[in-house]
């Protein structure tokens, strides 16, 4: 095998996590997009807790956010996170995002208070960042054990975000969120421990 092949491999592969992880943020502008010219009737389908009629937020809920001051916040880590994520392949950034956005999901739907509506990525902010830092702990992989101290000393900070604190500030979908993140690292590792 030439080693222009190879490199030329290997440079895509940063290309195509920031184009995944560039694509899925493409995604909620849209999403926004449409909910503003829609005066934010897109909102009300979030998570509401225990309401069999809110269950379908728990697809929906990461799609919307509560304006574009919402989604912008949510923007950079959404950027960064997600290509750390999609190095790994976009197979297990697919695989993460899932475990992350149902489990947590569920977790809002299950546990957080009732007649409130729950929307916003920043579950999937949290359940990313979480699987990033404990990934290498299940993995036992110094590379990416150094890269989740690395994410922690950078973002660490925002896990604060999983206890109450502001109101309308959904802690619930970042605790459960980071929750998930955590369950979607000990899955994945273990399945990869499997296959050797």
């Amino acid at each position: 095998m030439s080693t222009q092949g190879t490199k030329s491999r290997l440079m895509s592969v940063p290309a195509r996590a920031g184009a995944l992880a560039g694509g899925f943020v493409a995604v909620l502008y849209v999403i926004e997009m449409i909910d503003t010219t829609l005066s934010g009737r897109l909102d009300r389908y979030g998570v509401h807790p225990r309401s069999v009629g809110g269950i379908d937020g728990i697809v929906f809920a990461p799609l919307l956010h509560g304006g574009w001051g919402h989604l912008i916040a949510n923007t950079v880590p959404l950027l960064v996170l997600g290509f750390l994520v999609a190095l790994s392949g976009a197979r297990t950034w697919v695989r993460v995002t899932a475990i992350v956005w149902v489990v947590g999901g569920a977790g809002v739907w299950l546990f957080a208070g009732s007649g409130t509506n729950h929307i916003g990525a920043s579950g999937v902010v949290f359940g990313w960042l979480a699987y990033l830092i404990v990934r290498g702990i299940f993995t036992r992989s110094l590379r990416q054990i150094a890269l989740g101290v690395v994410v922690l000393l950078t973002y660490g900070g925002v896990l604060w975000g999983v206890l109450p604190g502001r109101p309308g500030v959904s802690w619930q979908g970042h605790l459960f969120g980071a929750v998930a993140g955590a369950l979607a690292a000990w899955l994945l590792a273990r399945r990869h421990g499997s296959r050797r």
